[in-house]
């Protein structure tokens, strides 16, 4: 990613967080990706405090994604954070994508975690 993108995602992710606020009730569910890799985290903007994570670096992911692409590989991610979040009892979140298009990796894990019960 150039400077200049860099830059860019960086200016519209703060603009978004000017409005997007996670609090008990309703946790922010954050996105980043970068070129290998796809991380999310469910945090409670009140406390500070991150409740659950997940990433394709997850121990528990690793032996599953051979062989995937990077959008099926989000998708996953995107299931097991929302399993990990309801498994807390978090059922809605609201939706950071972090400065990124709701698009590829970013809308799979999206509707992955979704389809497992987490709502936004």
């Amino acid at each position: 990613m150039s400077e200049r993108a860099k830059l860019a995602r960086q200016r519209r992710h703060r603009r978004v967080r000017k409005k997007v606020v996670g609090i008990v009730e309703r946790p922010r569910l954050n996105v980043f990706r970068s070129l290998k890799h796809i991380y999310a985290q469910v945090i409670d903007d009140d406390q500070g405090h991150t409740l659950v994570a997940a990433s394709t670096l997850d121990p528990e992911l690793r032996g599953k994604l051979g062989g995937l692409t990077k959008t099926e590989q989000a998708k996953l991610v995107g299931e097991l954070l929302a399993e990990r979040a309801l498994g807390r009892g978090v059922k809605q979140v609201v939706f950071d994508r972090g400065g990124y298009k709701y698009h590829g990796r970013v809308k799979a894990l999206a509707e992955g975690s979704r389809e497992v019960g987490l709502e936004f």
